[in-house]
């Protein structure tokens, strides 16, 4: 429609010399350069493309928005440390309102917490490079049960596979209990089942037990220790097609005898004849001895639990690396933290977004 121009009263003090403009805050401007309106449009672009993409390409072609890159990343990252400020906080985005919490093989519903940590490039002073920071992906979800196929049916609908996010360039500790209120608000609380998927991380099922505290299982992530015992196979088998194979029956074995009888059969692996895998193999047995009451796949299978920490992994991909990580960029530490809370936001379940935005209209 062209540019819009208005007139609007300015209210002057004399004493404290400053001054407003009272209907800024109809109109959600509250000091920035954008409407609230606009504010989210801006977000959106730049949670999907670089900063450059959404001003030049984005946000002309979907709204003829024209502003520049600059305003583009403040206003993201702005918007970005804004919502990471209301989770730290506690503040509820939207009605408390419980998922449909899937059931396992025992009839029972269960709900799934995660927190894995992913990398991005970090930009030192005067745009020289620096060591990358990482940052900490937490997630509650419901992932869709075992036996896809039951859904194929035309007469049966695919169940959604729901999840929220919570990012912090802080820490896993930093995580763990704006999660454990984002899961309180999906009805965590009335899952019969708490279950934890996650790597071998140092400390992290403690962190999960200590903020999760009604949890039934933490189990650790089968793929995690399956690369553990390839990489042993590799140490014994010069052969790249023996390592493979042998890889592959062991970790047949893990999925199907457990980590307990895996750790059985190390210790008495027999290395008489293969002496130089000594100090690969007892630092297998320790990583196992650590290991093996989080490695009970085969009852875990039996109850049709997940045993993959494939979804934190791949919220890892999503949430950070698939815009963050991106040739040539780079972050400062509060603006990879702010683009970060904002990614979450935005591949959560959608009604996330919305919420967030509706609020803070409300709150304007």
């Amino acid at each position: 429609m062209g540019p819009l121009r208005f007139d609007r009263g300015y209210y002057h003090c004399p004493h404290c010399k400053a001054g407003h403009f009272p209907a800024d805050a109809a109109f959600g401007l509250d000091g920035g350069d954008l409407t609230s309106g606009a504010a989210e449009l801006v977000s959106l672009a730049a949670a999907r493309e670089s900063f450059a993409k959404a001003a030049d390409i984005a946000l002309p072609r979907m709204c003829g928005l024209d502003v520049a890159e600059s305003t583009v990343e403040r206003t993201a990252e702005a918007i970005g440390a804004e919502v990471g400020r209301a989770i730290e906080s506690k503040v509820p985005f939207d009605e408390a309102r419980p998922w449909d919490w899937h059931k396992d093989a025992e009839g029972k519903t269960c709900a799934y917490v995660s927190i894995d940590l992913t990398g991005i490039r970090k930009q030192g002073p005067g745009g020289a490079t620096a060591p990358g920071e990482m940052i900490a992906v937490g997630m509650v979800y419901n992932p869709i049960p075992e036996g896809r196929d039951r859904w194929a049916a035309p007469s049966r609908r695919r169940p959604p596979w729901q999840t929220r996010y919570v990012t912090s360039a802080e820490g896993q500790e930093a995580v763990a209990e704006p999660l454990r209120h984002m899961a309180a608000r999906v009805g965590m609380s009335e899952a019969q089942r708490w279950i934890a998927v996650c790597d071998g991380g140092a400390g992290l099922e403690d962190l999960l037990r200590r903020h999760f505290g009604r949890i039934d299982e933490v189990i650790l992530d089968f793929y995690h220790a399956s690369e553990h015992l390839g990489d042993f196979a590799k140490a014994w088998h010069g052969d790249e097609a023996e390592a493979k194979a042998a890889h592959a029956e062991w970790s047949h074995r893990l999925k199907h005898e457990g980590g307990a009888a895996m750790l059985a059969w190390l210790e008495g692996l027999d290395l008489a004849a293969n002496p130089r895998v000594k100090g690969a193999r007892d630092e297998l047995v320790t990583y196992f001895r650590n290991q093996q009451h989080r490695m009970d796949y085969p009852t875990y299978r039996a109850k049709g639990w997940q045993i993959g920490s494939g979804p934190v992994e791949a919220g890892c991909k999503l949430v950070i690396n698939e815009r963050m990580n991106g040739t040539g960029m780079r972050w400062g530490h509060e603006g990879g933290d702010g683009m970060g809370h904002l990614r979450g936001l935005y591949m959560s379940e959608p009604g996330l977004w919305t919420a967030f935005w509706a609020n803070r209209r409300m709150a304007a």
